[in-house]
C-alpha cells in the first residue's frame, strides 16, 4: 500500500495534482507505525489544486469550540451547532483558498514595508510596545512571525476586494437622495413619550376574588387622578413599583419599544393625559404621558456622509457574494465528507 506522510507534500505542480488525486481517492493521509495504518490526516476539500485539510479545518474550528462548551448544550443540540459549524467555516477555508488564488492569478503583492507600518498602526491603537505585542501573542498561543503571516494575507485579500469590487463601485448623490426619502424613520424627527405608571400587583397565585380586590383599588386611584390629585404624588403614595419614589418616572420611549398593548392606549393621547387602567403581566396599570418631545431629525445634507457608507457596505457585502459565487462556479471545487 502506497503511503504518504502529510509533513512531505510534494510543492511540484505535476506531483502535487497526482497527490491531491490519489489522496481523493483513499479520502485521507497514512503514516505506518508497528505494521499498523494509523489515519493521522485526510483531505476535507479540493478547491482547483489546492486541498484543506481535516488538520486546517480543526485549527479553524478551535476557538469556537470553548464557548459552545461552556454554554451546557443538551448533547443533541451541541451535536447539530457543531455540525453547522464545521460547515459554515469550511465553506469559509474555501472562499479563502480561492481568494488567494485569485491574488497569486492577479500578481497581488504586500510589501514587508507595509506589514511592517499595519503592525505599527496596531501597537499605536492598543498602546503596545513590541514586547507587549510579542507577550499577547503568545498568551494567545501564537507568535509574532505567524502574525505577521496572517497579516499579510488578510492584507492582500483586502487589496484584491479593493481590485475586484471596491474599485468598481459608483454611488451617485441620486442614491443618497433617494435612500434618505424612503428611510425618514431613521432621519427625520422622532416623537419621544415621557411616560409615568402607577402599578399595583395582585399575588402570584391570587384567585378572582383577589384580583377584583386589586382592581377595585386601582379604580379607587383613577377616581384620585380624574379629580385632579397629582399624578406624582399619588404615584408615591399607591404604586407597588420600585419608582413609586421617583412618582413613577419611566423617562422617555420611543412608541414603537413600547408593547403593542401599550402602544394602542397612548397612541393619540397628549401631554398631560393618562391611559384607563390597563390589566399587564406585570399589574394593573396607568400611564400618564408626562411630556410629549420631538427630536429634531437630520437633514439630507448631515445625512449624507452616513448613508454613502451605508450603501458602500451594503454593496461591498452584495458584490463580494455574487464575486465568490461566481468564482466557485468558475473553479473545481469538492467537498468530502
Amino acid at each position: 500500500m502506497t503511503t504518504f506522510c502529510f509533513n512531505k507534500i510534494i510543492n511540484s505542480f505535476a506531483y502535487r495534482v497526482l497527490y491531491i488525486a490519489v489522496c481523493c481517492l483513499f479520502g485521507f493521509f497514512t503514516i505506518v507505525e508497528a505494521k499498523e495504518a494509523k489515519i493521522v490526516d485526510r483531505i476535507v476539500a479540493v478547491v482547483n489544486n489546492d486541498i484543506i485539510t481535516l488538520f486546517d479545518l480543526n485549527q479553524a474550528t478551535g476557538p469556537y469550540l470553548g464557548k459552545i462548551k461552556e454554554d451546557e448544550y443538551p448533547a443533541e443540540k451541541e451535536k447539530q451547532i457543531l455540525f453547522k459549524l464545521r460547515g459554515d467555516i469550511l465553506n469559509q477555508l474555501v472562499d479563502e483558498k480561492l481568494t488567494d488564488q485569485e491574488i497569486i492569478r492577479s500578481s497581488i503583492s504586500i510589501s514587508k514595508n507595509e506589514v511592517d507600518n499595519a503592525i505599527e498602526h496596531i501597537k499605536e491603537l492598543n498602546y503596545y510596545t513590541d514586547e507587549d505585542l510579542r507577550k499577547q501573542l503568545l498568551m494567545e498561543g501564537s507568535s509574532l512571525e505567524k502574525y505577521r503571516e496572517n497579516l499579510k494575507k488578510q492584507m492582500l485579500r483586502a487589496k484584491l476586494i479593493d481590485f475586484e469590487i471596491k474599485s468598481r463601485i459608483v454611488i451617485t448623490e441620486k442614491d443618497i437622495s433617494s435612500y434618505y426619502e424612503s428611510h425618514q424613520e431613521l432621519y427625520g424627527g422622532e416623537e419621544k413619550y415621557h411616560l409615568k405608571n402607577i402599578i399595583m400587583k395582585a399575588p402570584i397565585f391570587a384567585d378572582k376574588k383577589e384580583k377584583l380586590a386589586v382592581l377595585k383599588r386601582m379604580e379607587m386611584v383613577m377616581e384620585k387622578i380624574e379629580k385632579g390629585e397629582s399624578f406624582e404624588e399619588t404615584a408615591k403614595t399607591y404604586s407597588e413599583s420600585s419608582l413609586a419614589a421617583e412618582g413613577g418616572d419611566l423617562g422617555l420611549f420611543n412608541i414603537n419599544d413600547l408593547s403593542p398593548q401599550l402602544q394602542d392606549a397612548i397612541r393619540g393621547l397628549k401631554a398631560g393625559d393618562f391611559t384607563p387602567v390597563l390589566d399587564t403581566e406585570q399589574g394593573y396599570q396607568i400611564f400618564f404621558i408626562q411630556d410629549i418631545v420631538t427630536t429634531e431629525g437630520k437633514s439630507l445634507e448631515e445625512a449624507s456622509a452616513d448613508i454613502r457608507d451605508k450603501l458602500y457596505r451594503d454593496i461591498v457585502d452584495e458584490k463580494f457574494r455574487t464575486w465568490i459565487k461566481d468564482l466557485r462556479k468558475r473553479s473545481l471545487t469538492k467537498i468530502i465528507r
